[in-house]
């Protein structure tokens, strides 16, 4: 197998899952900026263009960061980020829904139509003029879920899962694009600080 790797929040959620389960990957890094996964040889890996792209050893590929994690968890030995029974693994997955639909959809745009439009305008429908509503939205649901972290040590109770690594890495993000944290919310600004001292954050 092999990662088609890159520059973003996107690849870095697979380089900290696979650092967290300890699997050793090949990857190869391609030039976001320089357009190289929007070339013919990367469009027949992921004919969305996007990155990033895990190569299986048959050659066919997948794409989409909760598939890729969740192929590596099956098929990789050792605990799982996922769950180890159908109660475990529906609670993360609710908790990745709510979080890649209610946060990540959102701040993720709110930088693309803003910050970021400039790189996306050519590439996907940017509305400009949504950009501070998303933003707005990205934190009516953080603080939303500041609460419901509240004594918790991970977003699955006392499980680390993809959800905690989702989580950190858009909001990490965040923070580099005038999207931080609100100090506020201090059930975040502890788990943000925890995933952060973690050697995976790293990755």
């Amino acid at each position: 197998m092999k990662l088609y790797d890159s520059i973003g929040p996107n690849p870095r959620v697979v380089r900290i899952f696979i650092a967290e389960r300890g699997i050793d990957l090949p990857r190869e890094t391609l030039d976001l900026m320089g357009g190289e996964n929007r070339l013919p040889p990367h469009l027949a890996r992921n004919p969305m263009g996007q990155l990033p792209c895990l190569e299986l050893d048959d050659g066919s590929h997948l794409s989409e960061i909760i598939p890729i994690c969740e192929y590596l968890d099956e098929i990789t030995p050792g605990p799982s980020l996922i769950g180890a029974t159908p109660r475990e693994r529906a609670e993360t997955r609710m908790w990745l829904r709510r979080i890649d639909l209610n946060i990540v959809e959102p701040l993720i745009n709110g930088f693309r139509f803003s910050q970021g439009l400039k790189l996306f305008k050519d590439r996907v429908r940017c509305i400009p003029e949504a950009a501070e509503g998303l933003k707005a939205v990205a934190q009516d649901n953080l603080a939303k879920l500041d609460g419901l972290l509240a004594g918790k040590q991970f977003v699955c109770q006392e499980r680390l899962t993809l959800a905690d690594i989702l989580l950190f890495a858009f909001l990490d993000f965040g923070n580099q694009v005038k999207q931080p944290i609100n100090p506020a919310f201090t059930a975040l600004v502890a788990h943000h600080a925890m995933m952060a001292a973690r050697p995976s954050a790293q990755a």
